[in-house]
């Protein structure tokens, strides 16, 4: 894919394309993870979670910003060499092949639970994938527009979370850190996994027009998904006790089905719909860094073949394995490991590396 001033990205674009990478992940389950690991003080593991996803988003920058026309696997290979660096390539493609099944499962999953239980997995998958291929297919300018229309589109819909708020009791919130840091500390893990998927910045500052600006949009990014966590996490703490909390998997879709209109009453089963275009965002950018990958692996840069060949790759193995949901949950726990690893060791790692390599290199041409 060309990294020129025709295929770039604008700065909201990148912005947009960070933010929606993270919040299609586990948001509906979110509120009870943290209350069972921190209680109702949760809500600061989350504040704990944003920091350190900020920080490793920045070192991703400082990295880059050395190589400003290098991907992760453009990377690779320069600091590596031809060879050990395209094997490096092949984790970085099962690392975001790995987190579009896992997001594309959940969402084939819910479809089928909540709106087409009759209707074959491998069919439903056929239905997402069809659509997503006409965005995968094409450039990361058009990514980056997707990404932006799916954001106005949600603005409207976390609004409708504040309407429980009048009948919300903030006093459960009390009293602040009742067991310590201890909780909050186990509650870090959570928050952290929730905000996987950053890495993508890894593929897409190249792309970036002002490039000046990354830093400050990877903190507007990743503040974004924040307050978003913010809104549903506190609202859910406040509105269920801190002991009811744990009598949902899903307290978010349960939040909303308190909400009623004259006009309209299972307003859960319309947030869900309208929330498989934020978690199509999501598997989209991770998708894009995963045919990038692969075309620098393989030698070919047309995305239309790879996401092809990946997307016909994933229908088989619905058609072969039906997916059920503890498999995904325990591919999801696979991918959170993962995550910590390649989301926050591994940047912290690469940029002590580049900074060693840098260092000889000008020690050599003394």
């Amino acid at each position: 894919m060309k990294k020129d001033v025709t295929n770039g990205i604008t700065f909201m674009q990148f912005i947009f394309i960070i933010h929606g990478s993270q919040v299609g992940f586990g948001i509906l389950s979110l509120p009870k993870e943290l209350a069972d690991k921190a209680g109702t003080d949760g809500w600061i593991s989350l504040i704990v979670g944003w920091f350190m996803s900020v920080i490793a988003s920045i070192i991703i920058v400082l990295i880059l910003r050395k190589y400003p026309n290098d991907t992760l696997p453009d990377l690779l290979i320069r600091l590596f060499g031809k060879i050990i660096g395209r094997i490096l390539i092949i984790p970085v493609i099962f690392y975001f092949a790995l987190f579009v099944w896992t997001i594309l499962i959940t969402a084939m999953l819910f479809i089928k639970q909540w709106f087409l239980p009759m209707t074959q997995d491998y069919i439903i998958m056929i239905l997402l994938l069809t659509p997503g291929f006409l965005i995968a297919s094409k450039s990361i300018r058009i990514l980056g527009r997707y990404c932006e229309l799916i954001f106005y589109m949600m603005i409207v819909l976390f609004l409708i979370f504040l309407i429980p708020v009048r009948d919300s009791h903030w006093i459960h919130l009390l009293p602040l850190f009742k067991e310590g840091w201890i909780p909050i500390y186990h509650g870090v893990s959570a928050s952290i996994y929730s905000f996987l998927g950053f890495e993508i910045i890894f593929f897409v500052y190249p792309f970036l027009q002002k490039k000046h600006l990354a830093i400050r949009g990877v903190v507007i990014a990743n503040t974004i998904s924040l307050l978003l966590y913010l809104e549903v996490t506190l609202i859910c703490f406040a509105f269920f006790s801190p002991d009811g909390i744990m009598d949902y998997n899903q307290p978010v879709l349960n939040l909303l089905k308190v909400i009623e209109f004259h006009f309209l009453e299972r307003i859960d089963m319309l947030f869900l719909a309208f929330y498989l275009f934020e978690i199509s965002a999501t598997w989209l950018t991770s998708t894009f860094g995963t045919i990038l990958s692969m075309g620098l692996l393989f030698g070919k840069k047309k995305p239309a073949f790879y996401a092809s060949f990946f997307f016909l790759l994933i229908v088989v193995l619905v058609f072969l394995i039906h997916p059920s949901w503890n498999q995904n949950r325990q591919w999801m726990q696979l991918c959170a490991k993962a995550g910590i690893v390649f989301g926050y060791m591994f940047p912290v790692l690469l940029y002590l590396y580049v900074l060693i390599y840098n260092r000889l290199r000008r020690s050599e041409s003394l």
